[in-house]
């Protein structure tokens, strides 16, 4: 246990009260944590949710790091998780669509893990619960990482492939007290690495510290923006997201659209709907939306301010904003006043275990 200051963040007292809640600009509060000295997040992020059944040691981080670029964790050992979700393209994926084993195209555009330790629903529609059971389902997605559908069997021949790989032992018996490798424990490995993958200390959270030179002129119009068009509402808290899910629209033309959240609830309400991405390094994050269909900053911002593509579950709040040019352009010079520090920090392995 140990205490540590950190800034509580929303943009509660900059942006009017939303549906997701507020707490005071830049107020330096203690908190008491049961997070490791080993791991400080950047400035403007709070303490890391380490689950009770898998806290933080720095050999299972440093393990876990190794088996997110290890592609031997596929069925073919031509994918890893890496491949999907990569440093330059700020741990998202620079295409469109993810691009799986044997080629195979996928469903939806990679999201970010950075900042992922704080979301408490994985997956574009919410499907997982934890950043553990988000790891095991690429392995045994046959789009992804897989040749085995039987999800069991793809986890068994996972353990098996790391399992015979002499090196990994010895660092699992460090990271874990044993060398009987399961996915259980190659999931709470590499979710350990990913809960480390943070930005903070951006030019935002240095702004709402209290330094009133970190944003520009431009930076701080577009935070009038930002509020009058109403991003807060689901950008919210500091991580910038609400963590829910909301239909904005987005392929909702299709003849046959992805139907996102409804598929996993069969709620009326999440029709259509799917999570809400953190801002965080927003500008590193390219192409954007669960289909990876807008490219740019710019082509957000145009889509938001025409109100979204209509349909039967669309948010409320999607509506004509009537943003002028000058308006557009502020609200993106904020947005990449967003890109922080931390993400950065770790590179791919040169080496991997023989």
């Amino acid at each position: 246990m140990f205490v540590r200051h950190y800034i509580i963040l929303t943009i509660a007292t900059i942006f009017p009260l939303g549906i997701c809640g507020t707490i005071d600009e830049g107020v330096t509060k203690l908190s008491s944590s049961s997070q490791p000295d080993e791991i400080i997040p950047p400035l403007g992020l709070l303490p890391i949710p380490w689950p009770q059944d898998n806290p933080y040691t720095k050999e299972k981080a440093e393990l876990g790091r190794i088996l997110y670029f290890d592609k031997r964790l596929s069925s073919d050992n031509t994918i890893s998780c890496a491949s999907c979700h990569n440093i330059p393209c700020a741990y998202s994926d620079c295409r469109s669509i993810a691009i799986g084993i044997d080629h195979s195209k996928g469903t939806r555009h990679s999201p970010t893990i950075i900042n992922a330790a704080y979301s408490p629903h994985l997956f574009w529609d919410g499907r997982a619960s934890s950043l553990e059971e988000q790891c095991k389902g690429p392995v045994a997605n046959t789009n992804e990482m897989s040749k085995t559908k039987d999800v069991h069997e793809a986890h068994r021949e996972c353990a098996a492939r790391v399992r015979a790989i002499a090196g990994y032992r010895p660092m699992f018996k460090e990271a874990f007290g044993h060398e009987d490798i399961t996915m259980d424990d190659i999931a709470k490995a590499i979710a350990t690495f990913e809960r480390t993958v943070l930005s903070g200390n951006s030019p935002w959270d240095r702004y709402v510290a209290g330094d009133r030179t970190a944003l520009t002129e431009q930076q701080r119009r577009g935070i009038q923006v930002f509020k009058k068009a109403l991003c807060s509402f689901c950008h919210a808290d500091s991580n910038f997201t609400d963590n829910k899910f909301h239909n904005i629209g987005i392929g909702m033309d299709s003849p046959d659209p992805d139907l996102g959240r409804y598929v996993i609830t069969h709620e009326k309400l999440d029709w259509g709907a799917f999570k809400t991405p953190t801002l965080r390094d927003v500008e590193h994050t390219a192409p954007y939306m669960h289909d990876g269909s807008l490219k740019t900053l710019e082509e957000v911002v145009d889509y938001y301010d025409k109100g979204g593509i209509k349909n039967k579950n669309l948010h409320p709040l999607m509506k004509d904003l009537h943003l002028s040019a000058q308006d557009k352009k502020d609200l993106v010079s904020f947005l990449m006043a967003l890109s922080g520090e931390g993400w950065k920090n770790f590179k791919e392995p040169t080496k991997f275990p023989k």
